[in-house]
């Protein structure tokens, strides 16, 4: 019995000493919280989306912490309604979320363009991409598999004819699906601008054609055609500048004379 008891009091007393350094370590060495930090996370939806432009809800909240300075309507999920709650625990002014909406920029469904191959292998986007950019005769284009469908939190996109199609009355521009689309088709827009190039293929216009009827061909009409000057085509490829859009006087007027019709409003 002695034998055993010799045995296990000095390993007792280790313990004993181990859990006590382990206290006084974890009180000196522990990281304070602001105590503001649970209330604004609270406030937060927890898509850790990361559309406000930080890690996740948590990295927000921290920053909302850290930095005064940080604006309270970043929350584009969250809308305003989550605005006007971390104004009211930070003290701080109220400034309404502008929506956003997401935008797929391709239009190159079944009818407009052409498979190069049959791919059968995983249900995909990322692993298709593998096998020679894809499927499709454009490898810019939308490769059709559902990335973004099966990851959006909202239903708000389907695979329609080929193409990845966003209901923009469902989507709360949480930025999801730009992050996992391998081809990089899926842009935020406010949903006040309503013109989209949806197009992504760099390639000269002779060739786009080719490959995808809806195509941009770079032909510069849409340029030349705008009063605002928001459209300039840049390496093959029309981009709108959105902040002269919004005061365009002839709204829509790219979109009609757009001589393949890759120019939309939405």
């Amino acid at each position: 019995m002695s034998d055993i008891l010799t045995a296990v009091i000095p390993v007792v007393i280790i313990a004993v000493i181990c859990g006590a350094v382990l206290v006084i370590a974890s009180k000196l060495m522990a990281v304070k919280q602001d105590e503001k930090f649970p209330a604004i996370r609270e406030c937060l939806p927890g898509a850790n989306c990361g559309a406000c432009g930080f890690a996740g809800c948590d990295g927000y909240a921290k920053a909302l912490c850290d930095d005064p300075k940080t604006p309270v309507n970043l929350c584009i999920p969250g809308s305003s309604a989550v605005a006007k709650k971390l104004s009211d625990v930070l003290g701080v002014e109220c400034s309404d979320v502008k929506k956003q909406i997401a935008v797929v920029h391709c239009s190159g469904d079944c009818s407009k363009t052409q498979d190069k191959y049959i791919y059968q292998g995983i249900e995909n986007c990322q692993a298709a991409k593998l096998m020679y950019g894809g499927k499709g005769s454009c490898t810019y284009g939308c490769l059709g598999l559902g990335d973004c469908a099966k990851a959006c939190p909202q239903n708000a996109i389907s695979v329609k004819n080929g193409v990845a199609v966003v209901d923009p009355k469902l989507c709360i521009g949480c930025g999801i699906c730009r992050n996992i689309c391998p081809n990089k088709l899926i842009f935020l827009t406010e949903s006040t601008q309503k013109a989209v190039i949806t197009c992504s293929n760099h390639d000269k216009g002779a060739v786009t054609r080719k490959l995808c009827s809806n195509g941009c061909i770079g032909c510069k009409k849409c340029e030349r055609i705008c009063k605002s000057n928001a459209i300039k085509v840049i390496d093959n490829l029309a981009v709108i500048d959105y902040n002269k859009c919004v005061d365009c006087d002839d709204f829509g007027v790219c979109a009609k004379n757009c001589t393949t019709g890759c120019i939309k409003t939405i």
